[in-house]
């Protein structure tokens, strides 16, 4: 059997070598030449899969390591009896912890405290969900919106779009769909983003025709919008320059990056490969994360800053967002091609980034509510480092909901 795989899904000669040959290629250099003797094609987002790619190939599976589904057409996939898998939650952590580090990173800019600021998440599933955990273990009032699983589940804490008004944050978590009653292709248009309130950020870290671009620039200019930090683009890699300024944080598409997510991709892929073949799955990724290890990191609570900016220190640790802003900022000026070839790179040979739950914190002197919102974003609190510190002083359960 052979598999082409996309060469940035990690780990995947060692995940897939056992199963048959694999073959790796760029994303943008799959084409149909490359799978006139494929069996398995497994691919991210940078890559098309429709009849034009598999007109002359033998391929029987196709696995996308990605949330989204919009670059594979999946009809063309029914019609010739190809089975498909995606890798839906594998990076909601890494997206969420994206939209954490952009609210602290914002609020400090600004001077001011996330707490009791409202957050509309558009979008509550896998990714949704856990923004809203980390949006209410920052004390934020959240608002929520998913007609989907409203009309499944009846919960009313889902609401009307027409609700999210008045906002402070806007992040947005839904896929990109063109048709039917959940069509969400320029949901955030001139009339949403009328109602968000002057003192509104957009974050979009979903995908870029969600929200409609000339709109966004529009309430920018007005101060309809106060800011917006755009992760995803329109038309990538050849994206808005002019949005790209007017945003308060541009990031290439990498909100999904942590390791930690991709290796989840890489394996739920696995697992539905051997699932088609009908076989036991074994995957030897376990032992190979260890490549990049934990870290620790001392924070200090007595140096006369807020709690906030304490938090914002220890996010930074792990993953600093304002250094993916410089890098995609810096390609600004260049002509169009240099500008696609940049963004390109960016996202192909993106560093080693991992998940708060592999940072172990200590706090000089112990605080406890501080280290109840860490727990709450999901780093790890060295207990035997503090002193003084009884099991009663962190709270057992680190779940929070919020809603108005």
């Amino acid at each position: 059997m052979k598999i082409l795989a996309d060469e940035n899904i990690p780990f995947v000669r060692e995940a897939f070598g056992g199963l048959g040959e694999v073959m790796t290629r760029a994303g943008t250099e799959i084409i149909p030449g490359n799978l006139c003797d494929a069996d398995v094609l497994l691919v991210r987002s940078i890559t098309t899969v429709d009849a034009e790619l598999l007109r002359h190939s033998s391929v029987r599976f196709v696995g996308t390591a990605t949330i989204g589904t919009d670059h594979i057409n999946l009809d063309d996939l029914e019609e010739r009896g190809i089975g498909f898998a995606a890798a839906p939650g594998s990076n909601a952590e890494s997206v969420a912890q994206y939209v954490t580090a952009a609210l602290l990173v914002m609020a400090n800019r600004r001077g001011i405290d996330l707490a009791g600021k409202i957050i509309g998440i558009v979008g509550a599933g896998n990714t949704g969900s856990r923004v809203a955990r980390n949006a209410a273990a920052l004390g934020m009032e959240v608002l929520l919106n998913d007609p989907p699983l409203k009309r499944q589940t009846g919960d009313q804490k889902y609401l009307h779009l027409e609700e999210l008004h008045d906002l402070d944050f806007l992040s947005v978590h839904v896929p990109l769909t063109r048709e039917g009653a959940n069509r969400t292709w320029h949901l955030v248009d001139k009339r949403f983003l009328r109602q968000m309130g002057s003192g509104c950020t957009l974050i979009n870290s979903s995908r870029g025709a969600v929200v409609d671009d000339a709109a966004l620039l529009e309430a920018l200019d007005q101060g309809i919008l106060s800011e917006a930090v755009i992760d995803v683009w329109q038309g990538e890699p050849n994206v808005s320059v002019e949005l790209m300024r007017k945003a308060s944080m541009s990031t290439p598409h990498i909100a999904g990056y942590a390791l930690d997510g991709k290796v989840r991709g890489t394996l739920m892929l696995h697992a539905a490969v051997c699932d088609f073949l009908d076989i036991e799955p074994h995957c030897p990724l376990n032992g190979l994360m260890s490549t990049s290890e934990s870290h620790e990191i001392t924070l200090r609570t007595n140096d006369g800053r807020s709690n906030s900016q304490i938090l914002l220190e220890a996010v930074r640790s792990t993953y600093d967002i304002e250094r993916d802003d410089s890098a995609l900022r810096a390609c600004a000026e260049l002509p169009r091609d240099q500008r696609k070839q940049i963004f390109t790179r960016l996202r192909r040979d993106y560093p080693i980034r991992r998940e708060f739950l592999n940072t172990r914190v200590t706090l000089e002197p112990f605080e406890a509510e501080l280290a109840n919102t860490l727990l709450k974003l999901q780093f790890k609190i060295d207990r035997s480092r503090q002193t003084g510190l009884a099991s009663s002083d962190l709270d057992n359960d680190c779940t929070t909901n919020a809603t108005r």
